[in-house]
């Protein structure tokens, strides 16, 4: 039986060699996938991942034995948020671009809104084509609406864990996913429009 995150937190805090092996084994992948969604860069993303990490290390005695997915993601973002205020030149990739370290299926966001039901290559262009506008959508979007986006869709932390990681409310989680998806909607019709 795996240990839970909180003993593992709790081994290494007294000296266990192993467990915080464990904890990167566990969320390692993920991190990175995260950061270099975030971040557009292998090297910055690995770079972040040493640091989130290290400060995990670091800060493993704050942790009070809520989410550590949540506490982990926070400081994550708080890296990413705050090297990009101090570079000014972030630059963000598209979700749909999958990294080595991904876990998760980049694809589902666009194959979930457009279906590739197409038999012919004209079709498959079309899907293809719609697939981009909704890329280049998503990469429009302000910093904080695309980094809920991210944590609830793709890396699936319930909305009060994002609004953990986020450090807001619930609601205001709420309110960056209704206006990252109403931005959304409207840049794919203005794709629509243009291509008329």
């Amino acid at each position: 039986m795996q240990s839970t995150d909180k003993k593992l937190i709790d081994a290494h805090c007294q000296g266990s060699p192993t467990a915080f092996e464990e904890l990167v084994r566990r969320y390692g992948a993920s991190v990175l996938g995260y950061l270099q969604r975030m971040c557009g860069s292998r090297e910055l993303a690995e770079d972040f991942f040493q640091e989130t990490f290290k400060r995990v290390h670091e800060k493993a005695y704050t942790f009070r034995g809520d989410s550590f997915k949540s506490w982990l993601f926070t400081m994550a973002t708080r890296i990413v948020i705050n090297s990009q205020r101090q570079r000014k030149q972030l630059k963000f990739i598209s979700l749909n671009k999958k990294t080595e370290y991904s876990n998760v299926d980049c694809e589902k966001l666009e194959t979930a809104d457009i279906s590739d039901n197409s038999h012919n290559s004209s079709d498959r262009v079309a899907v293809e084509e719609q697939k981009e506008q909704l890329r280049e959508a998503i990469e429009s979007l302000p910093d904080r609406q695309r980094a809920t986006l991210i944590l609830a869709y793709y890396e699936q932390l319930t909305y009060p864990q994002v609004a953990q990681v986020m450090d807001c409310s619930v609601g205001t989680v709420k309110t960056q996913m209704y206006r990252a998806l109403r931005t959304l909607a409207k840049k794919l019709g203005e794709f629509n429009r243009e291509a008329k």
